[in-house]
């Protein structure tokens, strides 16, 4: 999983017995209550390896509009190094996605990359009644894939969003379907159960959620990967950490409107 996806997400939960798969599962198109609203936006400073604050990332709930015949939530995060690293390596990160609003599934996820001169931008449509997954990659030349999913297969950005929605219980422990990059994963999430955490906006309460994330080959991606989600109604995650191949990324919430 690109390092991208991970940290701007975290970046940072499902098994069919479980009673998040039944949160999720296909029903009437009744609109599930969630604990984020249009125009929610999250500001988070990063830090990385030897730098403080190494870059933001800035998720937004830029609207809920009608979608794949339903409707649905679009949410975008973008990630961005301090002027400072970027007068070095210019570097720009942008994930979206569509949730729909009644299933909690993503109907669509993209990730825009600038890295210096090279731009990509990677594309995943869900089409869940066949449940397969429909995977472009844009560059110099578009490559064009699809392959089958689980039913309840997120997208990276989608899943922090989902994660939000579902009740925590300590000791809990599920998993997800993930794809990202054309690539399928598995998260195995674990509830380690309530801390206190200090951020910009206050000391908050907060459930510590443990993923791990293995590949298609049982390879494990990434290590001491964990979320912190605030306990209170806005299910805030105050938290991101990550152990990467490009080193140790922590993600602290700094603002939120």
């Amino acid at each position: 999983m690109k390092p991208a996806a991970l940290v701007a997400l975290g970046l940072l939960v499902i098994a069919t017995n479980t009673p998040l798969a039944q949160t999720l599962a296909p029903a009437a198109r009744i609109e599930r209550a969630v604990p984020f609203r249009v125009g929610e936006t999250l500001t988070y400073d990063v830090s990385w390896s030897s730098f403080l604050v190494a870059g933001t990332v800035v998720t937004t709930v830029k609207e809920k509009k009608p979608s794949f015949d339903s409707t649905a939530y679009y949410v975008v995060a973008e990630a961005r190094p301090t002027p400072l690293l970027s007068s070095l390596y210019a570097l720009y990160y942008k994930l979206d996605t569509l949730l729909d609003a009644s299933t909690l599934l993503s109907q669509r996820g993209s990730v825009y990359t600038e890295e210096g001169t090279r731009h990509y931008l990677r594309t995943t449509r869900f089409d869940r009644s066949v449940r397969r997954a429909f995977f472009e990659y844009q560059s110099t030349t578009t490559v064009k894939t699809e392959f089958p999913i689980a039913a309840s297969t997120q997208d990276a950005l989608s899943a922090v969003y989902v994660l939000r929605t579902v009740p925590l219980v300590a000791g809990a422990r599920t998993m997800m379907p993930v794809t990202d990059d054309g690539v399928k994963y598995t998260m195995t999430i674990s509830v380690a159960g309530n801390e206190r955490v200090t951020t910009p906006i206050g000391e908050l309460e907060a459930w510590k959620v443990t993923p791990v994330i293995t590949d298609e080959q049982g390879q494990t991606v990434g290590r001491n990967l964990a979320v912190w989600i605030s306990g209170d109604a806005r299910r805030y995650p105050l938290k991101i950490q990550a152990e990467l191949p490009v080193g140790a990324f922590v993600l602290v919430l700094r603002d939120a409107r």
